[in-house]
């Protein structure tokens, strides 16, 4: 069966596995779920199950802070019951006949073993060069050498004599939407609310992340 929880990435630690090998982690806390909407194809056009996570404050009259919850997104979280909330996920693949709206969501949802594939917003870094935008080698940097950090030629000479679309420049870096496939939880901490996945997820700590079942390799 398919599963989803929204959390937020509070950093990376260490644990010890049974045969007494060390494993790296990422301890992802994701208390506080909440089925905010059902879509059904009668009245959206497709099935899912949309959960928010994460308490926003009440509306505030001036509206100049997103940490204040707006007039719609109070009005959108009204019928379930809950607080309006700062980061909300809809998960597709989910039997919405399980799902109740301000049903809560819980750790519990996921087992020790079970593949999980993970999406959160990469680290930004800014403008960057080629290098380590892309990985490229430098050239040398001594011996009279006059490139060292360039990007190379843009184009051919002869035809076409033009930069071709996708060309690996300079430019902005992170900031964007990345998926993890097929990591391993190692551990579900019911008490404390957290997941520990094995290895690293995208996204800086206190970073949100959202948590499905591997496409790939499902629940085994």
């Amino acid at each position: 069966m398919t599963k989803g929880i929204l959390g937020r990435k509070i950093g990376m630690t260490q644990v010890f596995g049974e045969n007494g090998e060390l494993i790296p982690v990422t301890v992802v806390e994701a208390a506080g779920n909440v089925v905010v909407q059902k879509k059904t194809e009668e009245t959206d056009g497709y099935n899912a199950i949309q959960i928010g996570f994460d308490d926003k404050r009440d509306y505030n009259a001036k509206g100049r802070s997103n940490k204040y919850a707006n007039k719609a997104e109070a009005g959108h979280a009204k019928a379930s019951g809950a607080a309006p909330k700062r980061f909300i996920r809809e998960f597709k693949n989910l039997d919405a006949d399980e799902f109740n709206v301000g049903q809560e969501v819980t750790v519990d949802t996921f087992e020790t073993g079970d593949f999980v594939d993970v999406t959160g917003t990469s680290k930004g870094k800014g403008f960057q060069g080629s290098i380590k935008r892309h990985g490229f080698a430098r050239g040398p940097m001594s011996h009279g050498s006059r490139y060292h950090r360039k990007s190379g030629a843009m184009a051919m000479a002869a035809s076409p004599s033009r930069v071709f679309k996708g060309k690996k420049l300079p430019g902005q870096t992170g900031g964007k939407t990345i998926t993890m496939q097929n990591l391993e939880i190692v551990r579900v901490d019911a008490d404390k609310n957290v997941i520990l996945i094995k290895g690293n997820v995208p996204g800086p700590k206190k970073g949100f992340v959202k948590i499905s079942s591997s496409i790939k390799k499902g629940n085994k």
